[in-house]
């Protein structure tokens, strides 16, 4: 049993590292774990906060002279967008997995008996990720792979494009976890006139793949944060996966979708992130709210822990990822002979 400080006794955001929030929490002391970490990429994540103002002839000719584009858009009237900030951050890492994998041992300590983690990645790495989370979780609490569906942006011409991303879904208990099915959203039926008149207004609940836009650049949801995810997305798992007062952690916090969506639904909140970026976006974003923003003391020996696995990651010559794979690889094998 680990000996950590309680959770806080308000809304909270912690300006550190994922190991050093996750090692302050107690045991058993969060409902849900929704988590949307860097996707390693291999590129520099970047995003641009717009402003987007209507203007009338007169205007745009001024904008002109400044090199801003003009565009008609709702209406038919003129329009102009400006950049107001950018935020960005190189996302890449050669020991993913086995980073990954220490942050989700550490989310596992910490739910609730009937708690639930959702792990939000894409195509590049959600299937060693699913992998590494059968061995902390166990494969009988895994519940659901969702896929959220979008479509916006552009289109390769070369293979199909990529437009969804993977959500895990776990269970800490495989056979009693919070599933709230009256809270499940409703979607209009594709064909209403087979269903009947009763069953078409009802609508369907949601399945396993969710279609939800992204949240657009110059969308009154934007705060400039790369990466962003929708605020429905988050706000349907925290409906249906906590109750009211439950408490829900985010230690990839980002721009604080997640303590908004828990602030709308009466569910408590801790949130983490290492940017100063981060906390910036999520300072204003939770200016008008009861929101303690906190940094935690790194004590030595968490340092000097921290610091020994992360070199003992570095000497790795093959990552977690290729040592599960290779592993699973033997059982087929044995199974197939």
């Amino acid at each position: 049993m680990h000996k950590k400080t309680i959770l806080p006794k308000t809304n909270s955001v912690f300006h550190n590292d994922c190991k050093v929030l996750l090692q302050n929490l107690p045991d058993k002391s969060v409902e849900l774990v929704y988590v949307d970490p860097p996707f390693n990429t291999g590129k520099r994540q970047e995003a641009k906060k717009l402003l987007c103002s209507r203007i009338n002839k007169k205007q745009k000719q001024a904008q002109e002279k400044q090199n801003l584009t003009a565009y008609r858009g709702f209406g038919g009237h003129l329009y102009c967008r400006e950049e107001v900030s950018r935020i960005g951050y190189d996302d890449s890492n050669d020991q993913y997995i086995a980073w990954l994998c220490e942050a989700m041992k550490q989310a596992h300590r910490v739910l609730t008996q009937n708690g639930s983690l959702f792990l939000h990645l894409d195509y590049r790495e959600a299937h060693y990720a699913k992998v590494m989370l059968d061995g902390v979780f166990g494969r009988n609490c895994f519940q659901n792979e969702i896929i959220w569906a979008y479509d916006f942006g552009g289109r390769s011409k070369k293979k199909w494009p990529s437009k969804h991303d993977n959500i895990l879904w776990y269970s800490k208990n495989p056979k009693k976890y919070c599933f709230n099915y009256e809270a499940v959203d409703r979607i209009p039926y594709l064909a209403p006139q087979l269903v009947g008149a009763e069953k078409a207004a009802r609508g369907k609940t949601q399945t396993d793949v969710w279609w939800q836009t992204i949240v657009h650049t110059t969308g009154s949801e934007r705060t400039g944060y790369p990466t962003q995810k929708p605020l429905a997305i988050i706000e349907r798992i925290i409906r249906v996966h906590s109750n009211p007062s439950d408490w829900v952690l985010d230690f990839f916090a980002g721009s604080g979708t997640t303590g908004e969506a828990a602030v709308r639904n009466n569910r408590n909140f801790v949130l983490g992130d290492s940017s100063s970026a981060a906390i910036s976006v999520m300072r204003k974003r939770f200016a008008k709210q009861k929101v303690v923003f906190e940094t935690l003391p790194v004590s030595k020996s968490i340092a000097k822990t921290n610091a020994a696995k992360d070199n003992a990651a570095k000497d790795n010559d093959e990552s977690l990822s290729g040592k599960v794979l290779k592993n699973l690889v033997k059982k087929l094998s044995k199974k197939v002979t």
